[in-house]
Formats: structure tokens, C-alpha cells, sequence
């Protein structure tokens, strides 16, 4: 899986680079956003994009829930990303195709795992379900589909989803006792098919 990482991540870079059409009279645009979706629950998703040819920009972004517990669940999620996007009419406006790469890190628990009922590892030893959480780290690879206008003067929307892969590196522990649930040596090791971003983006243009 290594190897198709590293592809991957090369791909990204040749997809804006050899796109990257250098005209002299083009404004580099650059504009700040953020997710309005999740600023009430206090959860910030803020990210940069910067144009770099007529019809391709290329956005980075960071995702930030610092909750220890939300409505008794853990939720610290922690990741940043890189996308290569094309517009399929000039950059920042209307449809949209992107190719995304991102890392995270996070302690969280499974919705899966809010029932209050028995759970049973490997070695047939019992707990409760709601007792458990996950921790680890993840790499993601997905391509984003979006759509972007103009609010204002300056002002833009950006509505987007992202669907890829997530493989995961976890372990798993016992909130009640700090011990690990699982029977892994050492990580636990997860790939699923899935979206992993989304929102909509409220972008101002700085440059």
C-alpha cells in the first residue's frame, strides 16, 4: 500500500505542475475559506487555494475537532491536505474535479460503538461497548467533486464532498481501565472506501 501512497502523491504533483499553463497577463488569485457547516459545533475546517493556471488551482487544508468528549463521545480528529483541483470553466468558478492526499491523527469512538451492550475480542474476553474508543492515524486518497460561486464582491461558496480510501492505523483501548480492548501487537489495520470531506466553504479572496 506504501508504493501507492508515494504514486499517488507524485500523481497529485505532476497533475498541477505539467497543467500548469504559465500566462503572463493571469491574476494568481489566492483565497482564505472556511467550513461553515462545522463552526457551531465548534470544529474549525479552514484552508487556502491558489490559483495556479486558468482552469487549475490547488488548495490546501486543515481539519481540527479538539473535543475529548462530545455528548460522551471522544472526538479529536486532527488533518490536514493537499488537492489539485480543475475547473471545468475557469478557476473558482462553477464545476469542479480534484485530486486529494491528507493525513490524520485522532482519538475518537466508532458510532458503532454508543450502544451499552457486550463486546467480546479475540480472546473471548468481555466488555462494553460504549466503553470503547480508537486511537491512530490515517491516510487518505480521494478525488473531490465541487461546485463554487460568487456570493460579493470577493466573497465566493464552495460546496464540495470527497470520496476515496481511508487506511487506518489504530488501537483500541477501555475508557474504564486505560487498557487496550484488542489483541493486536501492535496496530490495528483498516482500509475502507468511504467519504471523508465535505462542507461548504465560505472563501474570501486575499490577492
Amino acid at each position: 500500500m506504501n508504493y501507492k501512497i508515494l504514486i499517488a502523491a507524485l500523481s497529485l504533483v505532476f497533475f498541477v505542475k505539467v497543467n500548469a499553463q504559465t500566462e503572463k497577463n493571469l491574476d494568481h488569485k489566492l483565497y482564505v475559506k472556511v467550513n461553515a457547516l462545522f463552526l457551531p459545533v465548534g470544529i474549525i475546517n479552514a484552508g487556502l487555494e491558489y490559483q495556479v493556471s486558468k482552469k487549475y488551482t490547488l488548495q490546501g487544508d486543515v481539519f481540527v475537532s479538539p473535543w475529548k468528549s462530545f455528548s460522551g463521545h471522544e472526538l479529536q480528529y486532527y488533518s490536514a491536505s493537499v488537492e489539485g483541483r480543475y475547473y471545468f470553466n475557469e478557476a473558482f468558478n462553477h464545476w469542479y474535479v480534484g485530486a486529494n492526499i491528507g493525513v490524520s491523527s485522532f482519538v475518537l469512538q466508532k458510532w458503532n460503538y454508543w450502544k451499552d451492550e457486550p463486546y467480546f475480542n479475540d480472546k473471548n474476553e468481555e466488555f462494553v461497548k460504549s466503553n470503547l474508543y480508537q486511537k491512530g492515524y490515517s491516510i487518505l486518497l480521494g478525488v473531490t467533486l465541487g461546485y463554487q460561486f460568487k456570493l460579493a464582491d470577493r466573497w465566493n461558496m464552495d460546496i464540495y464532498g470527497t470520496l476515496g480510501t481511508s487506511q487506518d492505523f489504530y488501537k483500541g483501548y477501555d475508557r474504564s481501565t486505560g487498557k487496550r480492548y484488542d489483541t493486536a501487537l501492535d496496530y490495528n489495520k483498516s482500509g475502507e472506501i468511504m467519504p471523508y470531506r465535505g462542507g461548504v466553504m465560505i472563501s474570501y479572496q486575499i490577492k
